[in-house]
C-alpha cells in the first residue's frame, strides 16, 4: 500500500494555515522483552496554532494514566501487555481550526514459545526415496526464521539442489536421500523481533535395506498461492521445491513471454524466487518448472498489484467549492467524508457523489478540517485539508515595497507588489502623481511586479504601488536611486612568469564617487583566502586591488579573475598566469635490451611546464654505487624531442636501477620513478688484483698479499684468484686457484725455504666465463723469523734467527734493526744497530703500536727489511706516586704504612710496591717489594735512613714518593718517640 495520507490541493484565495499529520502510526509489532520496557507510537501533526492531541485503540477512547503518556503527540506506553495493550491505535489532533484523524495502526506483541519435549517419531526411508520432516513450529507471533541442524553439529544444514527449507512451512525437504543423510535433525526456530531461538526434539532419520528407490518423475512439494496480491515497494518471495529420483532441476519463467526482472534474485538451490522493490511492471503469471530426466511438473501462481493512492483535485468559484478525492485500488475502494474528525452531515448544499465534495454558497460556517477516507480490505488511507473562508481588504503591513532601492545606469529594476488581500487585488503603479502604462522599457507584469529595463538617471523617484479589491483600497511606496556603474579601466592581463619570479596583476575601476567598492579574487574558481597565502597579497588604493604573487611557483599557474562589487553592481575580469619551470618527471621508464655492458631504455615525456625539454640525462644506481651516478649514453647527449636511449660503460653482472631527468631553460627537473631492478649480463673479468706484494709470515712460508677484486668488477658469478710464483732465476710457474672472490692472501708453506729467498709473483682472476687478466709480475721474500714482546711500558725486546751465511750473502757483519710509530713512514724509523741477533729499543712511548722490522748487514751494505711486526707497548705506569705515609720507630724495626695507589684509565693496573732504603746518602740501597700496602723494616739502631716508596705495575715502575728521612735516636729516648708517633700520626721530613 502506499503512503496513506496526502493532502488536498486547496486554493491559495481561501487556505491560510493547513494543518495534517506529518507523522502518523504505523502498523507495528514489539517485542515484550527489551531493554527500557517501553512502546512508542509516532504521531506528528502540522498547525498553526499547535495542535493538541488524543489517541484512541480499538475505538475507546485512552485515558492517560500509569501505563500510557503523552510525549508531544506521541503515545508511550510503559510497561507493555499482550493481552491488554495489542490492538487498533488512532491518533487524533485538534486546533481552533478544526480536528483531523490518523490512519489506524495494528499494534502485536512478538514472542516465541518452547517447543514440546516430547521425543519425535524415527522416519525411516529407502536410499533414493524423498523423504519431509516435519518442523511444527510453537506458538510464536512476529516475523520467524527457519534452520535445521544435522546430528549436533554448530553450524546450520546447508541448503542446496537437493535440501531445502521452507521459511512458510519450517519444513526440511530433501529431494533424493543419501545413504550419508541417515542421523538426527533438529528444528530452529529463531523470532527476528526478540532474536529468541528454540529448538525441538531430534528427529532421527534411518536407511532401509530391504530396497532401493526406482527413478520417478518430479513431484512439486512445496508451492506458492494460485493468486498473490502484492503492494508497491514490498517484496515477495515465491518458493518452489520438488522431489524426484533424479534431483530434479528448478526454474523460473514468467508465461506471457516477458522476460523476468532484472532484479530479481534466486537462491542458491533455485528454489526460492525473490522480487524486491515490487513495481506495476512485475506483476503478472509465474511458473516454475522441475524438471528430470522422467518428465517434468509445473506450478503457476498470479502476482496482482495492489495500491490505493488518492489524489485530490478542486474546483472553486467564489460561491462555490468542489473537492473530489481520487483513490486506485483493488478491490475498488469506497469513499466517506470526515469534518474536524467526524461524519460530515450532509444538507442541501453539500453533496457527496463518490469521493466528489461539492459545497455551494460558501459561508463562514463551512470552515473547518476535512478529511476524504478512501478504504477497502486491504485498509484505508486519508486525504486532509483546511477550509477557510476569510475576506479583506489589500494590506500592505507585511508586505511593504522596498523603501530604497539602488541600481546602476544601463541596469534593470524589479519592484515588487505583494499585499494581503481577499479576493486578490488588482494592481497598479504610479511615479509621483502619473499612473504608469506599459511600454518599451516598462512593463507591469500579471503578479503586479513593476519591471524597468536600460535605466537612466531620470528613472530615479518615488514609485507608488496601488491595490485595489471589492474590499478597499491601499498603497506603498519606494524611491529608486540610480548609480554610475562600476568599470574595470585597468584589467589584469595574461601574463608568463618563471618560477621565482613576482609578479604584479593590476586591477584597477572607475565608480560612482558614493559607492565603496570591495576588491576579491579567484583562483581557478575558488576565492582566495589572503590569510592562507604565503605568496599571495592583495595591494592597492580605495580604486585599486592589484593581486602581488611573490617567488612564484608552479602551483600558482591558472586563471585568475579580479571581482569587484558595490551595494548596486558587480564586474569581474580575469587573466591567465603561466608559470614556466624546471619539467616534471619523465614518465613510463622502461629497460629494453641488455647486455653485459649496455641497455636500452625508453620512456614518455613528463609535464614540460611552458619550457620545451631541452636534453634528458640517465642516472643508475647499484648496490655499489653512493647514491645515483651519471651514466655514458649513445647519444652522449640525449635531446628532448628523443625518448629513449642506450647506456653504455656498465659494469657485467652487476644490478642496476637507472632513472631518467629532464632539463629545460628554466632548470632541472624532478627524476622519473626508478625502473625496476636488471641485471647486466656477465663476462670474462677485465681487471687484475692490484698492489700484490707478500713477505713475513713464519719460518718456511712464503706470503702473497693483494687487494680483492671489488664485487662490481668481478663480473659473474664462481669468481676466484689465480696465484702463481716462482723462484728467481727459474722458469716454471707454481699455481693454485683459490676460488674465494674475498680472498686476499696465499701462504705457501715449504720447511726448505730458506729466509729472504726471492719469488716472482703473480695474481690472476677468473669466473665462470673464463680466465681474466693477471697483474704485472713483482718480487717478494721468503719468511725471516722476527719476534718481538713488551717489557714495559718503555722497552721492546726483538730478537730473530741468523741469516745463515752463503756465498750469495756474504759475511753476516751485524743487523740493523728499525722501529717506527703506526702512521709513520718508514723511512722515518729510528734504527739500532747490533752484532747479536737479539736487541732491546728502549724510551718508547706507553700504549703505542710500533711497527719493527729487521735487516742485515754485510760488507756491500744493508739488504732487505723482513716484514714488518706490529707491537703495542704496555701502557704507562701509574702517574700518582703513594701518599698519606706513616712510619713509627721502635727498637730495630720500622713500621710503613701508605694509601693504595689507583691507576687511571690510560695507565697499567697496580702489581705491587717497591720500598727502596739506605742508611745516610752514601750507603748501600736494599730493596724490599710487597703487593700490600705496609711493610716492616728491620734495621740497626743509630743510624739515620732514607726511603722512597714506588709503584710496581705491568708498564714498569711508577713515580717515588721521594726520600723519606728518618732520623737516629738514642735508645733512651726510643721509647718516647715511638709515643709521640702514635699521637702525632707521623711525621715526614723530605729531604731537599
Amino acid at each position: 500500500m502506499s503512503t496513506l495520507w496526502a493532502l488536498f490541493l486547496l486554493p491559495k484565495t481561501t487556505v491560510c494555515k493547513t494543518k495534517t499529520v506529518v507523522q502518523e502510526p504505523s502498523d507495528s509489532i514489539f517485542p515484550l522483552r527489551f531493554e527500557d520496557n517501553k512502546v512508542f507510537i509516532n504521531c506528528k501533526a502540522k498547525g498553526n496554532p499547535a495542535p493538541y492531541y488524543k489517541w484512541k485503540v480499538d475505538g475507546r477512547e485512552i485515558d492517560m494514566d500509569l501505563n500510557y503518556n503523552l510525549v508531544e503527540g506521541n503515545l508511550l506506553i510503559n510497561n507493555p501487555h499482550a493481552t491488554h495493550h495489542g490492538g487498533v491505535y488512532q491518533c487524533i489532533a485538534t486546533n481552533t481550526f478544526g480536528t483531523i484523524l490518523s490512519r489506524e495502526a495494528k499494534v502485536q506483541f512478538a514472542y516465541l514459545q518452547n517447543f514440546s519435549r516430547k521425543p519425535r517419531n524415527t522416519v525411516s526411508v529407502r536410499e533414493g526415496q524423498a523423504v519431509v520432516l516435519l518442523c511444527g513450529p510453537p506458538p510464536h507471533n512476529g516475523e520467524i526464521k527457519y534452520s535445521w541442524v544435522f546430528n549436533g553439529r554448530p553450524s546450520f544444514l546447508l541448503q542446496d539442489t537437493r535440501r531445502f527449507v521452507s521459511q512458510r512451512t519450517g519444513n526440511l525437504y530433501i529431494a533424493k536421500v543419501e545413504a550419508s543423510d541417515v542421523g538426527n535433525y533438529t528444528c530452529v526456530v529463531r523470532n527476528m523481533m526478540t532474536n529468541a531461538t528454540v529448538y525441538s526434539s531430534p528427529t532421527p532419520v534411518e536407511l532401509r535395506r530391504d530396497a532401493v528407490m526406482a527413478e520417478y518423475e518430479p513431484k512439486i512439494e512445496v508451492q506458492f498461492p494460485e493468486r498473490l496480491h502484492v503492494t508497491k515497494g514490498s517484496s515477495v518471495k515465491l518458493e518452489c521445491f520438488a522431489l524426484g529420483n533424479p534431483v530434479p532441476a528448478i526454474t523460473w519463467r514468467r508465461t506471457d513471454g516477458n522476460p523476468l526482472p532484472g532484479k530479481m534474485k534466486i537462491n542458491h538451490s533455485n528454489g526460492v524466487l525473490e522480487i524486491p522493490y515490487f513495481r506495476p511492471e512485475d506483476a503478472g503469471a509465474y511458473e516454475c518448472v522441475a524438471e528430470n530426466s522422467r518428465g517434468k511438473n509445473i506450478a503457476k501462481g498470479q502476482l496482482i498489484f495492489q495500491s490505493m493512492i488518492a489524489h485530490n483535485v478542486y474546483k472553486l468559484t467564489i460561491a462555490n467549492l468542489q473537492w473530489e478525492c481520487r483513490a486506485s485500488g483493488k478491490p475498488k475502494p469506497v469513499y466517506r467524508w470526515l469534518k474536524n474528525g467526524e461524519p460530515l452531515v450532509l444538507e442541501d448544499r453539500i453533496l457527496l457523489e463518490g469521493g466528489r465534495l461539492a459545497i455551494s454558497r460558501i459561508n463562514l460556517l463551512d470552515s473547518g478540517m476535512y478529511q476524504c477516507l478512501a478504504e477497502n480490505e486491504h485498509g484505508a488511507i486519508y486525504a486532509s485539508a483546511e477550509l477557510k473562508v476569510v475576506a479583506s481588504a489589500p494590506d500592505f503591513s507585511k508586505s511593504l515595497v522596498k523603501k530604497s532601492m539602488l541600481i546602476q545606469r544601463g541596469g534593470e529594476v524589479i519592484m515588487e507588489c505583494r499585499p494581503h488581500a481577499s479576493p486578490r487585488a488588482s494592481i497598479s503603479w504610479r511615479r509621483g502623481g502619473e499612473f504608469l502604462k506599459d511600454s518599451r522599457r516598462r512593463t507591469i507584469m500579471e503578479d503586479g511586479t513593476l519591471r524597468i529595463t536600460n535605466i537612466s538617471k531620470s528613472d530615479g523617484g518615488r514609485y507608488t504601488c496601488v491595490a485595489r479589491n471589492p474590499f478597499g483600497t491601499s498603497s506603498s511606496t519606494g524611491t529608486l536611486v540610480v548609480k554610475e556603474p562600476t568599470k574595470i579601466t585597468v584589467p589584469p592581463l595574461s601574463v608568463d612568469a618563471t618560477v621565482g619570479q613576482s609578479i604584479v596583476l593590476p586591477c584597477e575601476v572607475s565608480r560612482d564617487s558614493s559607492l565603496d567598492p570591495t576588491f576579491k579574487w579567484f583562483f581557478n574558481g575558488k576565492l582566495i583566502d589572503f590569510n592562507k597565502q604565503d605568496h599571495i597579497e592583495m595591494i592597492g588604493g580605495e580604486s585599486a586591488g592589484d593581486l602581488m604573487v611573490r617567488n612564484i611557483q608552479l602551483k600558482h599557474s591558472g586563471k585568475y579573475v579580479c571581482m569587484v562589487h558595490t551595494v548596486v553592481d558587480s564586474v569581474s575580469a580575469a587573466a591567465d598566469l603561466i608559470v614556466r619551470g624546471p619539467p616534471g618527471a619523465p614518465e613510463g621508464l622502461m629497460v629494453g635490451e641488455i647486455t653485459d655492458s649496455s641497455a636500452q631504455l625508453s620512456w614518455g615525456s613528463g609535464p614540460d611546464n611552458h619550457s620545451p625539454v631541452t636534453t634528458y640525462s640517465i642516472q643508475a644506481r647499484t648496490p655499489f654505487s653512493i647514491g645515483w651516478q651519471a651514466v655514458r649514453t649513445v647519444p652522449d647527449s640525449v635531446p628532448g624531442q628523443m625518448f629513449h636511449a642506450t647506456v653504455i660503460d656498465l659494469n657485467p653482472w652487476v644490478d642496476y636501477e637507472f632513472r631518467v631527468v629532464a632539463s629545460n631553460n628554466v632548470g632541472v627537473g624532478e627524476p622519473s620513478m626508478q625502473s625496476k631492478q636488471i641485471r647486466t649480463k656477465a663476462a670474462v673479468p677485465e681487471v687484475a688484483p692490484g698492489n700484490v706484494s707478500g713477505g713475513g709470515g713464519s719460518r718456511g712460508e712464503l706470503v702473497i698479499q693483494w687487494e680483492p677484486i671489488p664485487e662490481e668488477l668481478q663480473n659473474g658469478e664462481e669468481f676466484g684468484y689465480i696465484v702463481a710464483f716462482r723462484s728467481l732465476g727459474t722458469t716454471t710457474w707454481k699455481q693454485t686457484v683459490l676460488p674465494s672472490p674475498d680472498a686476499s692472501r696465499y701462504t705457501f708453506r715449504n720447511d726448505s725455504i730458506p729466509p729472504l729467498s726471492q719469488f716472482e709473483v703473480k695474481v690472476g682472476v677468473y669466473n665462470n666465463e673464463g680466465e681474466g687478466p693477471s697483474s704485472h709480475v713483482v718480487v717478494v721474500y721468503s719468511a725471516e723469523e722476527v719476534l718481538a714482546r713488551t717489557l714495559s711500558a718503555s722497552e721492546i725486546e726483538v730478537y730473530w734467527e741468523p741469516i745463515p751465511q752463503t756465498a750469495s750473502s756474504g759475511k753476516i757483519i751485524g743487523y740493523e734493526v728499525l722501529c717506527w710509530e703506526e702512521g709513520v713512514q718508514e723511512s722515518d724509523a729510528e734504527m739500532v744497530k747490533v752484532t747479536d741477533t737479539v736487541a732491546l729499543l728502549s724510551g718508547l712511548m706507553g700504549s703505542t703500536l710500533y711497527l719493527i722490522s729487521v735487516r742485515a748487514q754485510n760488507s756491500a751494505g744493508a739488504g732487505p727489511s723482513s716484514p714488518a711486526v706490529n707491537v703495542t707497548t704496555k701502557k704507562p705506569p701509574p702517574s700518582q706516586p703513594p701518599g698519606n705515609i706513616e712510619w713509627n720507630l721502635t727498637n730495630s724495626k720500622i713500621f710503613l704504612k701508605w694509601e693504595h695507589v689507583k691507576a687511571m684509565g690510560n695507565e697499567s693496573e697496580v702489581t705491587g710496591y717497591k720500598v727502596v732504603y739506605r742508611q745516610n746518602w752514601l750507603g748501600k740501597s736494599s730493596v724490599v717489594e710487597t703487593n700490600r700496602t705496609s711493610v716492616e723494616l728491620q734495621v740497626p739502631s743509630g743510624e739515620d735512613y732514607l726511603i722512597e716508596i714506588k709503584v710496581l705495575s705491568g708498564g714498569g715502575d711508577g713515580s717515588s714518593s721521594g726520600p723519606i728521612r728518618i732520623p737516629k735516636m738514642s735508645s733512651k729516648r726510643l721509647l718516647f718517640l715511638s709515643f709521640t708517633i702514635h699521637r702525632m700520626n707521623f711525621w715526614v721530613s723530605k729531604v731537599p
